[in-house]
């Protein structure tokens, strides 16, 4: 398995994350980004300061010797296979993908892939678990416990790319749709059909959806809708061997075998990377009320 190193559970366990492109701001380099907060004062004087090492903080997690280190060799073979501007090897760029969004957190990753289909991520997987790479998965990167940030040096999989709405059933409900959609597009797309996806998050403008999957996020509508375990239908996922399991039903009850996309809610891509998702979507209220209540303590 090379989809994680030796102990990155002590870290964090969250793979759900912010997104690759800052669309607030419209400004995709986050070297640009820190200066524009550095100039306009948003960034707090901690805030400002260089992220220690994750491997600095927790010196009693070591690298394990079983993974190779990335070589010439192995950034040809993922050039075969994926375009110059899927490749993110400069420095200052990496720290978007090497930092957490609490800036708690940093890697030591020396390079980001982002595939924009899952046949690209097989041969990825394939070709890491061969030569014994070791590798991170990434959604949007807004998770607030460095689940989503390498330790070392892993090869960072960024899903950004993968990023379609595949089809949307106006009669049933039936959402399909990449790993890498961001949680308020599909809501939003689902709003002008009259559906409501069954999860909300305060992330939901960076979060991608398969993270949200991955991690097995609540969110807001938790209690009315319940988890995702139940409204997930299926889930295309590719395995460390780059084999690509397939279940992206539009069954609502399915009794053929094993039910193998429960193994994969909540994964956080330790057995596997989510690259598509099948959920049942409810009709959208057509009002909505809302309670405020003040509190003298949290007791």
């Amino acid at each position: 398995m090379s989809l994680r190193l030796l102990n990155k559970r002590v870290i964090g366990s969250r793979l759900l994350a912010k997104s690759c492109s800052l669309n607030l701001l419209k400004i995709s380099n986050v070297n640009t980004f820190r200066k524009f907060s550095n100039s306009a004062n948003l960034l707090s004087p901690a805030d400002k300061k260089e992220v220690k090492l994750t491997s600095e903080t927790y010196p009693n997690v070591t690298r394990n010797t079983n993974f190779k280190k990335i070589d010439s060799n192995d950034i040809e073979f993922f050039k075969s296979i994926l375009d110059q501007n899927s490749i993110i090897t400069d420095k200052d760029d990496l720290l978007f993908f090497n930092e957490d969004w609490m800036r708690k957190y940093r890697g030591q990753s020396s390079i980001c892939l982002k595939p924009k289909t899952t046949e690209q991520i097989s041969k990825i997987l394939k070709y890491c678990n061969e030569n014994s790479l070791a590798v991170v998965p990434q959604g949007g990167n807004t998770g607030l416990v460095g689940g989503s940030i390498p330790v070392f040096d892993e090869i960072v999989i960024s899903l950004t790319n993968l990023n379609k709405i595949r089809s949307f059933d106006e009669v049933s409900g039936i959402f399909k749709v990449d790993a890498g959609v961001i949680l308020e597009n599909a809501d939003n797309f689902l709003s002008e059909k009259g559906y409501i996806f069954p999860l909300d998050l305060g992330a939901k403008g960076s979060c991608h959806v398969g993270g949200n999957v991955a991690t097995n996020a609540g969110g807001l509508r938790l209690i009315r809708y319940g988890s995702l375990h139940g409204s997930v239908l299926g889930l295309e996922v590719v395995l460390p061997d780059g084999t690509i399991v397939d279940s992206m039903h539009s069954l609502r009850k399915d009794n053929t075998g094993f039910d193998l996309k429960q193994l994969f809610i909540g994964s956080e891509g330790t057995i596997g990377i989510i690259t598509g998702v099948s959920i049942l979507c409810p009709s959208r209220p057509k009002a909505v009320n809302i309670a405020f209540l003040g509190v003298e303590s949290h007791h």
